[in-house]
């Protein structure tokens, strides 16, 4: 089952993707559920009615003809691991941690599908990073890494855009990480139920302007998404419709020679096997 968030006739609400468009989810059970994240935190998922317009409901908008919001534009917390693939901690000229780099990101600073991500004009250092993202589903605290697929609603991709020179004013990688409409997230969530990177590797390719510049599969990640979990919920707890970005692998734009970074009229496309392909176009922040 895929599952978008998207604004639809001026009006947010969520749905199905069909392969010929979307069912409103929002506009048929939003009484019960207000949003992607409420239909989570209630169980939703388990609801037989989504099942039933899985399989028999029309299309109530074609793909075109929504805009792509964030797969959860209001989640509690977006939870980045950095420095998770062994060949970009290389790459960095770092070393690896005994222990998963964690920062965060706020929902502000996300983009849907199709949306831009916007070149903020205090730099010209904006960085692609594809990665894998986690939607939980099930609330949790101190989650054993054999339980933690349990937790998991789905998968996503995600497009986690960095400006490198604010990433690096100091040891806290925060500014750098929170630009507006800089973390790219969509174009929609794949239910877990659907595929498992832990059981069946998937592969993620970072492409700009039609340009392969990252490619990998998930299972070079340093620590799994299981210990993530683990880790991630020994500190706080994990609610539904929270984020956990898993980090990106070797070949973003900081580490080429000579450097590539992103620049207005870019095209990313960040795609994951299995999920599908965020596309996203840079633009010039307005000021």
């Amino acid at each position: 089952m895929k599952l978008a968030s998207f604004r639809l006739g001026g009006r947010s609400s969520y749905g199905l993707v069909l392969e010929n468009g979307l069912v409103d989810l929002g506009g048929r059970l939003g009484e019960d559920y207000g949003d992607l994240r409420s239909l989570l935190a209630k169980g939703g998922l388990g609801d037989r009615r989504l099942h039933g317009f899985l399989e028999r409901a029309a299309a109530d908008a074609g793909l075109g003809d929504a805009e792509f919001l964030p797969v959860i534009p209001n989640p509690s917390k977006i939870i980045c691991v950095g420095l998770n693939y062994r060949d970009h901690v290389e790459e960095t000229g770092r070393s690896e941690s005994a222990h998963p780099a964690v920062f965060f990101r706020l929902a502000a600073s996300q983009v849907g599908h199709r949306g831009a991500i916007l070149l903020p004009p205090e730099s010209d250092k904006l960085d692609y990073e594809g990665e894998l993202a986690v939607i939980i589903g099930k609330a949790g605290r101190r989650i054993r890494a054999e339980d933690a697929l349990a937790h998991v609603a789905g998968y996503a991709c995600y497009n986690d855009a960095s400006v490198r020179d604010w990433q690096r004013h100091a040891s806290q990688w925060g500014p750098g990480k929170n630009f507006v409409s800089t973390g790219a997230f969509g174009p929609w969530m794949v239910t877990a139920d659907e595929i498992d990177p832990t059981a069946h590797p998937l592969k993620l390719e970072t492409r700009v302007n039609g340009e392969v510049m990252q490619r990998t599969t998930t299972d070079r990640m340093i620590f799994p998404i299981p210990e993530i979990i683990r880790y991630v919920s020994t500190f706080t707890v994990l609610e539904p419709g929270d984020v956990i970005v898993t980090g990106t692998p070797a070949g973003v734009g900081m580490a080429r020679d000579p450097q590539r970074f992103l620049k207005p009229g870019d095209r990313v496309e960040v795609e994951i096997e299995g999920i599908g392909t965020l596309v996203n176009d840079v633009a010039a922040e307005a000021v």
